[in-house]
């Protein structure tokens, strides 16, 4: 294990990201990790990565030579992501990563499938317009009426919640068939489901809420 923190941490990656975004993002991870090219955005930004964790495929020479040695963490297998390297060699409570959403779809894509193959490491991802993260097994989220909810399943998952204007319970979600799109909060929503592969996206407007509620939640999927 490459980070060890008793607090979230933020993951930065090579994607769009604002300072007001990161600022967000650290308001509840002040440690910050890079995920290689995501090195340059923290220090266009004004922070310093505490480690850099990637291929190095995408981080310049320029941020090589201002960031210390000690915290560059070269993996160079091409197997996996660099946000599956960093997200697999990080513990902590959460993972708040900013700039994995919004360059490319296939980066998007790639992002939501390390979310689903790693569900024992919770992570939020904060983009500019939605947030998304893996459901845990259980869940009570602070949403105010009106907001959108949308459940997108990355495979088959069933589901019971309260709080929402089109309830889940009886229903069998599945990529290739039922999918949860376009619901509304009715005010707090709780949801859990039957194994991590439901994706939750909200606007971006709650993301603190968000945190708060993965932060809160009573379990989490296990390791394997």
């Amino acid at each position: 294990m490459i980070v060890v923190h008793d607090k979230p941490v933020t993951l930065i990656g090579g994607a769009e990201v604002s300072k007001k975004m990161l600022d967000r993002a650290q308001s509840f991870g002040p440690c910050v990790v890079a995920a290689d090219g995501g090195a340059d955005a923290a220090l266009y930004n004004g922070v310093m990565p505490d480690a850099v964790i990637g291929d190095f495929d995408s981080l310049t020479d320029w941020a090589r030579g201002q960031i210390p040695r000690a915290a560059l963490h070269p993996i160079p297998e091409q197997e996996t992501t660099d946000f599956d390297k960093c997200l697999r060699n990080i513990a902590a409570p959460l993972v708040v990563g900013v700039g994995f959403s919004g360059n490319r779809l296939d980066h998007q894509l790639s992002a939501y499938n390390t979310l689903v193959r790693h569900p024992h490491r919770p992570c939020v991802l904060l983009g500019v317009e939605e947030l998304v993260f893996l459901c845990p097994p259980s869940i009570r989220l602070d949403l105010k009426t009106g907001c959108p909810v949308s459940l997108f399943p990355m495979g088959a998952v069933e589901g019971v919640s309260d709080g929402l204007q089109f309830p889940i319970d009886g229903l069998n979600f599945a990529p290739d068939g039922r999918v949860g799109t376009s619901n509304t909060a009715l005010g707090p929503v709780d949801i859990s489901v039957t194994s991590p592969k439901m994706l939750v996206i909200l606007p971006q407007e709650s993301f603190e809420q968000a945190v708060q509620a993965l932060l809160s939640a009573r379990s989490w999927w296990p390791a394997p």
